[in-house]
């Protein structure tokens, strides 16, 4: 794993990025594009970010990467997601998760080396050694409550998946779900979620899928939810492995709701790492340090590491992370906190409230370790 800060001082673009490049076989990255905000508008900054990813798309160190991946988190959605490229090649989600260093934008991009993108029906699909990787960003249904609209687009996203030959629960490796006004409506979203689960197969005694829901506004006014998911088809029973910590975290149905607190996907030379969006939380589910975001944070990242833990992993095998607030006052030092501890890695800070009140702090993560596993085939 090699990290690089990349300044593009001309376009006012910090660029963030973690590659896994192996000796043979397909190479990973994944990088942040932060705007120095520079007093300029929406348009400018947006402008700026294409233009850094086109500079991107010419260093060498990227040379033969496909973009398979983009998230834009932006600061009004409904007025600048109809400013924004419309036939991008890559698979994308808009969402209004304000970046906390004062800018308009700030974008994740995945790439790989290796990788033909194709469309099908609005997802875009890489297909590879005997596997399909398909991302389905950005859906969004406007009709109904927050349960309404979750379960249209669970069942929309099941009905493609059927068309591939796959299932959720066989297939589907991660989901975000983007909740408008989360505390309010979130509660909607679990409910029809975890109906819709049990009609698929998913249950407290099988398995669910790793996650996160955390507050966050689609561009129209009128969709309370927006979902993207990843789903692999081609892998066999037992290549999918789900991550407990039971030392710190409690299982989600205790709760209530309905989600892994983590994934590891095996292939023939790599792992993959998928951490659900986690918080300062004990194995009981009980909220700890409520009002104190510095040992939230603490235990948060305890949690994490007990979960990577748990996948043979760690922090150094960490490409991105995104961290979400529900306070502007904490940026400052949660920012500080991450720099103290985790310099190299690509990171973005967003305004997301998380699910409970008094949850400050919430965060996801991705880990990538090089393994060998013969019974499957390479990523």
């Amino acid at each position: 794993m090699t990290f690089r800060t990349i300044d593009l001082n001309h376009l006012g673009i910090s660029i963030q990025c973690a590659a896994f490049t192996p000796q043979s076989g397909v190479s990973e990255w994944h990088v942040m594009l932060h705007v120095l905000p520079h007093d300029d508008l929406f348009p400018q900054q947006l402008e700026r970010v294409y233009a850094a990813e086109q500079e991107l798309a010419l260093m060498p160190e990227f040379s033969g990467a496909c973009c398979v991946m983009k998230r834009y988190f932006v600061s009004d959605s409904t007025n600048q997601q109809p400013l924004m490229a419309s036939d991008e090649p890559a698979a994308v989600s808009v969402i209004q998760q304000q970046p906390m260093d004062g800018s308009k934008i700030a974008a994740w991009l995945y790439l790989q080396s290796h990788a033909r993108l194709k469309s099908e029906a609005g997802h875009r699909v890489v297909e590879r050694n005997g596997y399909r990787h398909i991302w389905s960003m950005g859906m969004v249904s406007a009709e109904g409550d927050s349960a309404c609209q979750t379960e249209r687009l669970l069942f929309s996203y099941e009905d493609m998946l059927a068309t591939q030959h796959a299932t959720l629960a066989d297939n589907c490796v991660r989901t975000w779900f983007f909740v408008r006004d989360v505390d309010t409506q979130y509660a909607g979203l679990v409910s029809a979620r975890r109906e819709n689960f049990l009609t698929q197969g998913l249950s407290p005694d099988t398995h669910y899928i790793a996650s996160t829901g955390i507050g966050g506004n689609p561009a129209n006014p009128k969709a309370l939810v927006q979902m993207g998911a990843y789903a692999v088809t081609g892998i066999a029973p037992g290549q999918m492995r789900y991550l407990y910590a039971k030392t710190h975290l409690n299982p989600t149905y205790e709760y209530g709701v309905t989600f892994e607190r983590g994934t590891a996907l095996l292939f023939g030379d790599r792992k993959h790492v998928y951490i659900s969006g986690t918080a300062s939380i004990d194995n009981h589910g009980e909220v700890l340090y409520a009002g104190d975001i510095i040992r939230q944070t603490l235990r948060m990242w305890e949690n994490v590491e007990a979960l990577l833990s748990e996948a043979g992993t760690g922090f150094d095998d960490v490409m991105q992370i995104i961290v979400y607030l529900r306070d502007t006052g904490d940026y400052v030092r949660v920012r500080r906190l991450f720099e103290e501890r985790f310099p190299h890695i690509p990171i973005v800070i967003t305004l997301a409230p998380v699910c409970r009140p008094a949850w400050l702090i919430e965060m996801e993560c991705i880990a990538v370790v090089p393994e060998t596993h013969e019974e499957y085939a390479c990523f």
